[in-house]
Order: structure tokens, then C-alpha cells, then sequence
């Protein structure tokens, strides 16, 4: 079992820059695909960014894809969300999810596919 616990969400203004972070405890992240998700006060939680066990394979939203960045640190037991040119409409609370897997090539971007969750971290951008 793993526990996740994300940080580094805030108060940015439009086109401005964050880096989320997500740290693991309880197990090694490596065997672990990653994703985040985010939820918009009223809306439901959508898929944001995937990255596969070794970090070469990742996946994006369509509404992020080129401004947000997933990575990983297996080593260090960590993964991360950069996100750059940032707009009011990504204001959410942003989640990270893990799955148990044995295939080290796939990333997953369904919320039902995952197996833990963090807690959230709030980003909001005004405008």
C-alpha cells in the first residue's frame, strides 16, 4: 500500500507558473503508473497527466497538453506537475493517483483504473 501526499498548489495569476509535487510513503513508487486528475468546484473530476513506472511514457489532456509537464523521480519517491502558462480555468484542486502494475510501459488516465489517491492540493489562477 502507498500514501500520497501532494503539495505546492496556490494563488497564481494567468500565465504565471506552479510546480506540483507528489510524495509516496509506505511503498517504492516504481511500481506504481502515476497520474494526476483535478476537480472544479461544481464539475467532475477530470483527467489532467499519466506517466508511465520508468517516466519515458506520458499522456496529457487535450486542455493541458504543452503547458503541463508530468515527471518522476523513482529514487526519490516523488512526481511532479509543472505547469506553465496557467489559466483561470485550471483553477481546481489537483489529485494524484497511483496504480499497481506490472506492466512498466502503460500510463492509465481513467480515474476507475487507479488504486490510491492523495489527498488534493487547491491551485487557483485568477485572471
Amino acid at each position: 500500500q502507498v500514501q500520497l501526499v501532494e503539495s505546492g498548489g496556490g494563488l497564481v495569476q494567468a500565465g504565471g507558473s506552479l510546480r506540483l509535487s507528489c510524495a509516496a510513503s509506505g511503498r517504492t513508487l516504481s511500481y506504481y503508473a502515476m497520474g494526476w486528475f483535478r476537480q472544479a468546484p461544481g464539475k467532475e473530476r477530470e483527467f489532467v497527466a499519466a506517466i508511465n513506472r520508468s517516466g519515458v511514457n506520458t499522456y496529457y489532456g487535450d486542455y493541458v497538453k504543452g503547458r503541463f509537464t508530468i515527471s518522476r523521480d523513482n529514487a526519490k519517491n516523488t512526481v511532479n506537475l509543472r505547469m506553465n502558462s496557467l489559466k483561470p480555468e485550471d483553477t481546481a484542486v489537483y489529485y494524484c493517483a497511483a496504480k499497481s502494475t506490472w506492466d512498466s510501459g502503460s500510463y492509465y488516465y481513467t480515474e476507475d483504473e487507479y488504486d490510491y489517491w492523495g489527498q488534493g492540493t487547491q491551485v487557483t489562477v485568477s485572471s
